[in-house]
């Protein structure tokens, strides 16, 4: 037996290792498991080439969790390893550079763990004590028996090994006895090492026997060897494809389709990239994506890792130039990574070009679906964006699709207003728009569908990027001002009538649900007396609110509404004279007097037109405050004539609950009044 200590040059290896990866302390396993892999398939290597003539049967990894010696063993029938190799591989670590890169990771220490064949001594985040038995493959090979306590100390004697391979035993502390459990190294199995390239073994098969699930004699396999990814295209058929998928994701519907990955130069790249169909907002979610390092599996946090847009989507990528045992933030700046990334990002964007050009009715099937994804894209990523918006698709009201220039083309001569920009009218919720929809199809204006999560965000970036296209949705004016084709005409109705059929219409409003403002348009005699629009501007950021926190304070503010007055309607007028009929007696005496104040008021001011503000006189500018106390007053008195006349006017009320109505507004206690007021006026 010899004794020593391992080459390290710094006593504080250890207590990194267990004190900075404990919130990753599984994957010690990961680590032990691959090693053994990477043995077994050296030994493949070595027999393809002549070196070793032995046999290859049962080339396995043997993991067996023993909960009485509170242990976990890993076992291969690999290369093994001579004392001389024990000693190089596992005893010094010591060599040029490890005392630097320690002292410089040791306030990160999930970034040591593979630097510098470090992997091994993971077993130590779990163990008090480790030990390896081993035995090379060479010829006349003498088996080494390696233990360690988990200091620097070691101790190497040989012994009686009858075949070839290591097997690595953990002496679990008792913080870590749940690792000597074999459903639960099962499991960890089946997350770090499901699609290791060599069979990797734990326990046995169960079946159900006598009302429980018992061991059978055949051995459990944890792992697929040739996974979908690692084979190629040509071998693979759409079942095979959608097997894989369910095989990853058991409880998720068929994909949309997928991307096969498969690159060799200028780096090694293989995965499969699937298109989930997602059916609510729910189920937007990031970091379905597995990386993987030569079948290795590394972590599924893929953000920051790949672009954004891809996080949404599922699926593997393997890549031996992504380093496996390294911190997020390592990756994010390492070279080869964002290499990777951006061939991704064009994959992806020829894959759904090539799609869209050669297959454009299935394309079209499935863009309702596809179309997050690609927003997404658009949205955080401009290289992919160029591309996107050659097969961006948009749909309106009745089903049509048509790309950006398809749709332009179609729209421009009756959309452009009168400062030469292009309208895209549009509908966010279809049934609730429909008689705006179909006011503006009625003037052969064109109404896309924009429902999607990302709409909101992806009009901004349009008219962003395009200064000439306007995006207003069919909702927000009038039919008549959503095209501006000319300047506004004015009014029919004089400022008075305006302010007194205001009175009554303002008597009807709701009281909370958002902020209302009345308004009047002479929209013509067969258009609707009155109409309900929304303030684009104030939607457009409650909507962002709902997707950046960081809008939040959009999100709580009420809504905009204007109630536009048809001034051309019969029943309007019949309004207003109506009201000058039985309320202009008591109207026109505080017209009177407020003519005679605002004259008081006008003479005032004309005489100090010329007079600095400070240098107005004392008396005068007392007057002024005294004559606005008078004409608010009377303004008050106006509008509570108005207002109480108002209320009791049941077509000025029925109007205003009919457009509310129509914009699913009218709810609760005003509902049940507008049915009652409906009745009564049949009657």
């Amino acid at each position: 037996m010899s004794k020593g200590k391992i080459g390290v040059s710094t006593q504080d290896l250890f207590p990194i290792i267990k004190k900075f990866l404990y919130s990753d302390h599984e994957i010690f396993l990961r680590e032990l498991v691959s090693n053994a892999v990477d043995a077994t398939q050296k030994l493949k290597t070595l027999a393809s080439s002549g070196v070793f003539k032995g046999s290859l049967e049962n080339l396995q990894v043997r993991v067996k969790a023993d909960k009485e010696a509170g242990t976990l063993t890993i076992s291969d029938q690999g290369i093994g390893m001579t004392s001389e190799e024990v000693e190089k591989y596992i005893n010094q670590i010591a060599f040029s550079g490890a005392e630097e890169f320690i002292k410089q990771y040791k306030d990160s220490g999930n970034a040591i763990i593979g630097h510098f064949g470090l992997g091994f001594y993971s077993a130590f985040m779990v163990s008090g004590k480790v030990e390896i038995f081993t035995r090379s493959y060479k010829d006349d090979a003498k088996g080494v028996h390696w233990t360690c306590d988990g200091t620097t100390e070691y101790e190497m004697e040989e012994f009686d090994k009858a075949g070839r391979g290591t097997d690595v035993v953990l002496h679990l502390t008792k913080e870590d006895l749940e690792f000597a459990d074999e459903e639960k190294i099962q499991s960890l199995l089946k997350k770090y090492c499901r699609f290791l390239p060599v069979e990797v073994i734990c326990g046995k098969e169960k079946e159900w026997k006598d009302g429980a699930y018992k061991d059978t004699e055949k051995d459990l396999v944890v792992n697929q060897t040739r996974p979908a990814w690692t084979r190629k295209p040509s071998e693979l058929k759409e079942e095979d494809y959608e097997g894989f998928y369910h095989d990853l994701y058991p409880m998720a519907p068929d994909p949309l389709f997928h991307i096969h990955l498969n690159v060799d130069y200028p780096f090694t790249l293989t995965g499969i990239l699937y298109f989930p169909k997602i059916s609510s907002r729910l189920e937007l979610q990031k970091n379905k994506i597995q990386l993987y390092c030569n079948q290795v599996y590394v972590t599924d946090t893929v953000e920051g890792i790949v672009p954004e847009y891809l996080t949404l989507l599922h699926g593997v990528i393997d890549s031996p130039d992504i380093p496996l045992n390294v911190s997020r933030s390592y990756l994010q700046s390492d070279r080869n990574v964002k290499k990777i990334s951006s061939h991704i990002t064009k994959k992806v964007a020829d894959s759904l070009l090539d799609l869209f050009k050669d297959k454009r009715s299935e394309f079209e099937g499935k863009w309702d679906d596809l179309k997050i994804f690609v927003q997404y894209g658009i949205l955080t990523d401009e290289k992919f964006a160029e591309r996107a918006m050659e097969f961006y698709l948009f749909k309106n009201v009745d089903g049509k699709y048509s790309s950006l220039e398809e749709y332009k083309k179609a729209i421009s001569e009756k959309q452009t207003d009168k400062d030469k920009k292009i309208v895209f009218l549009y509908a966010s919720h279809a049934e609730n728009e429909y008689s705006y929809i179909q006011a503006a199809k009625a003037k052969g204006y064109d109404v896309l569908v924009m429902d999607g999560t990302f709409d909101t965000p992806f009009v901004n970036y349009m008219e962003q990027k395009n200064p000439d296209f306007r995006f207003i949705r069919v909702d927000s004016d009038v039919t008549d001002r959503l095209i501006v084709k000319e300047d506004a005409r004015q009014s029919s109705l004089a400022l008075q009538e305006q302010n007194e059929l205001r009175g009554i219409f303002n008597a009807h409003l709701p009281k909370d649900g958002g902020m209302y403002a009345v308004s009047f348009e002479n929209m013509g005699e067969e258009a609707d007396p009155v109409v309900v629009t929304r303030s684009e501007f104030m939607r457009r950021m409650k909507d962002m609110a709902e997707i950046n926190p960081e809008m939040g304070f959009y999100g709580k503010m009420g809504d905009q509404f204007s109630l536009v007055v048809n001034a051309d309607h019969r029943l309007v007028k019949e309004i207003l004279q109506k009201e000058k009929a039985e309320l202009g007696g008591q109207i026109a005496p505080i017209l009177v007097e407020r003519a005679g104040l605002q004259k008081q008021k006008d003479d005032i001011e004309a005489l100090n037109k010329d007079v600095k503000p400070e240098d107005v006189p004392a008396s005068d500018k007392d007057r002024i405050s005294d004559l606005d106390r008078q004409l608010n007053d009377l303004g008050k008195k106006e509008r509570e004539l108005l207002e109480k006349y108002g209320a009791a006017d049941q077509v000025a009320g029925q109007l205003v609950d009919l457009a509310l109505l129509g914009n699913g507004l009218l709810k609760g206690e005003s509902l049940h009044r507008f049915l009652r007021r409906s009745v009564d006026l049949i009657r």
